[in-house]
């Protein structure tokens, strides 16, 4: 084969379509047996976008654009399978995917890529590019005893097909982050008694979700050339204006009202409105306080309202969930009880349920909603060897390095889509992915057309780009916070933060530099020579 992708979601299916336009025997491996990627794999209940859904899709064909209709303003996950899996069958993909079939192993080696999967196949390809994701390997932790439960336990990223069966069950979340803010709500409904476990509490901003009417949609499709601009040449990929670029010199009634609208708007666009939300402690800790006071005066009971606020990280400084459906009202029933594992930490699983230094709670069912071993998980659970068998989990393990988060230096014609130091996760993904997607595609044809057989980025440019990547985000808040932004929600994980802090806009733009400087920073050759040290 030319190529083979990894991964049949967003990016893998358009990355799948790109090369197949530009000639290019593909073939696309997919674990699942269908297409969809995250998002078949993520059934829990409750289950939800938190872009919007007219910017959550691709932008790039105008009748797959034409032909689909979003229902409602963030799309639930069966939506969005059905999205992925039509734009599928339009583009006739699924004859290039492998499904049900994992990639093992890819190994470098005599000037092609050989890669194997777990059914003994092996096929020989010049590029090897992987769409496996950013958030697709789940991570369980690893408590005392867990094989000791009686009951069932489940993680959210492989939820049965089939569904689970809580109703009249005693039901124990682990987990408070996204998923576990949109699972907990639904779950209550259900179980007969609720038990949420919570490490560290965290800021939801309602979602405000809604059907979409015709006219709404009519409106949009109208605008969508504008529409899809003004995200690739945003900050997250969303193309929503700030309200304020400061708090500095607005009022105190002023904020309150810009802090007022933007909540009463919901999702992403609370995040737009102070500029310098991010970058000032100031403007971020008079955000936080309108959050936290929101939170108060949705709790009933003053205790249980005061684990929920969040004080240890700043607001955004984590991944910012949304609340679709009364996620903290949720903990005003009396079948809910709320756990403190911070507090009073999980000390093991029992046959009854779960033990903690404070109690033991019985439980029938427990979820495990702690996410996933984020940005490097999927790409390290492969068995990837570059040049001279250098391994790819060996060469990062003290932290990802990449350039650009397209290309690993010592691996040639390997491309990351959405890789570690791409703006990835901290943007609304289709942008970033459509951009990673286009660009490779780009580069393919280029060295194509010029007659290069290999591409690979100089050591340096990796070293000066991560080095980049990370300083921007010490200036930044993230740095205040315990995230799996920065892998520490895994043990023994080395602590750098993974995705590229500086927005889409810039990043676009420098993408867009380095091609105009001549693919500045990467190696191009027709041989395999090592890529040579710059001057610089």
């Amino acid at each position: 084969m030319d190529a083979v992708v990894v991964g049949a979601g967003f990016s893998g299916l358009y990355m799948s379509h790109r090369l197949r336009e530009l000639g290019l025997s593909v073939r696309v491996y997919e674990k699942a047996p269908d297409v969809g990627g995250t998002w078949y794999w993520n059934r829990y209940p409750g289950a939800r976008c938190d872009s919007e859904s007219h910017i959550y899709c691709y932008s790039f064909s105008e009748e797959i654009r034409r032909e689909w209709q979003w229902t409602e303003r963030y799309p639930e996950q069966p939506e969005i399978l059905d999205y992925l899996r039509f734009v599928a069958d339009r583009l006739d993909l699924r004859r290039l995917i492998e499904f049900e079939t994992e990639v093992e192993s890819a190994e470098f080696d005599d000037g092609n890529w050989t890669v194997t999967t777990d059914d003994g196949e092996t096929v020989d390809s010049q590029f090897f590019i992987s769409a496996v994701g950013c958030l697709s390997e789940p991570y369980v932790p690893e408590f005392e005893n867990r094989d000791a439960f009686d009951g069932e336990w489940y993680h959210t990223a492989r939820w049965p097909r089939e569904g689970v069966d809580l109703d009249g069950k005693r039901v124990g979340v682990i987990g408070t982050g996204s998923t576990g803010i949109q699972l907990v709500p639904e779950v209550a409904e259900r179980a007969a008694h609720l038990t949420v476990f919570q490490r560290t509490p965290n800021y939801a901003v309602p979602a405000r979700n809604r059907p979409l009417s015709d006219d709404e949609w009519a409106e949009i499709t109208d605008n969508y050339d504008e529409i899809w601009e003004d995200a690739r040449f945003s900050w997250l990929g969303m193309p929503f204006e700030m309200k304020h670029a400061t708090t500095a010199g607005l009022s105190d009634e002023e904020i309150e009202a810009a802090l007022e609208e933007r909540w009463q708007e919901g999702g992403f666009r609370f995040l737009h409105t102070f500029e310098d939300t991010l970058f000032n402690p100031e403007t971020n800790e008079i955000v936080s306080e309108f959050l936290r006071e929101k939170i108060r005066e949705r709790v009933e009971d003053p205790e249980t309202a005061e684990k929920l606020v969040p004080t240890d990280h700043p607001y955004g400084s984590k991944r910012p969930p949304m609340d679709y459906n009364g996620y903290y009202e949720t903990f005003n029933r009396e079948d809910v009880t709320l756990a403190d594992v911070d507090e009073n930490p999980i000390t093991e699983f029992a046959p009854e349920g779960i033990r903690t230094t404070a109690s033991l709670y019985e439980l029938d069912t427990v979820i495990f909603a702690t996410g996933f071993d984020a940005m490097t998980g999927a790409l390290m659970a492969m068995d990837i060897r570059g040049r001279d068998g250098s391994v790819l989990s060996e060469e990062w393990a003290d932290g990802p390095r990449t350039y650009l988060g397209l290309g690993v230096d010592g691996f040639p014609n390997l491309f990351t889509i959405t890789g570690p130091q791409s703006p990835a996760v901290l943007s609304n993904m289709p942008v970033s992915i459509e951009q990673h997607v286009d660009w490779i595609a780009d580069c393919i044809e280029y060295m194509r057309a010029e007659g290069y057989e290999y591409i690979e980025p100089r050591p340096e440019a990796a070293e000066r780009w991560v080095s980049q990547t990370n300083a921007l985000a010490d200036q930044m808040l993230f740095s205040e916070a315990e995230s799996w932004y920065r892998g520490a929600n895994v043990p023994g994980k080395p602590r750098v933060f993974t995705p590229f802090p500086g927005g889409v806009e810039t990043y676009r733009r420098e993408c867009e530099r380095v091609v105009e400087n001549g693919y500045e920073g990467f190696e191009l050759s027709e041989s395999l020579d090592p890529p040579a040290q710059s001057a610089d």
